[in-house]
């Protein structure tokens, strides 16, 4: 089965970038869309960002656009997330996931999705 693990989190400044890493395992990452999702302290989990598996992207929150993006290498089974411009509101955990298999194009949700790595923390702060 799908396996999932993120990488890249750490302390950044505000205004600062960070690339975070969600690498795939177990199955080919060529059928599956793989969303990235955040839980900061005391809030629920959200979406952040999806990616097809055609490589276009659909974002799950107003707040990232023009800020954050989303990639996939199939051929390295690596999915990232690119986040510029942060701020202490990015603080979080954040998370790669992909639905179950018979689903397995459709973008996951917080509820859906079938398969979770088991995050990385990102914090935002001066």
């Amino acid at each position: 089965q799908l396996q999932l693990v993120e990488s890249g989190g750490g302390l950044v400044q505000p205004g600062g970038s960070l690339r975070l890493s969600c690498a795939a395992s177990g199955v080919t990452l060529t059928n599956y869309a793989i969303g990235w999702f955040r839980q900061a302290p005391g809030k629920e989990r959200e979406g952040v960002l999806c990616i097809n598996i055609s490589g276009g992207s659909t974002p799950y929150l107003d707040s990232v656009k023009g800020r954050f993006t989303i990639s996939r290498d199939n051929a390295k089974k690596m999915v990232y997330l690119q986040m510029n411009i942060l701020n202490p509101e990015d603080t979080a955990v954040y998370y790669c996931a992909a639905s179950a298999p018979y689903i397995s194009t459709s973008c996951p949700t917080v509820r859906g999705a079938r398969y979770w790595g088991k995050g990385t923390l990102v914090t935002v702060s001066s």
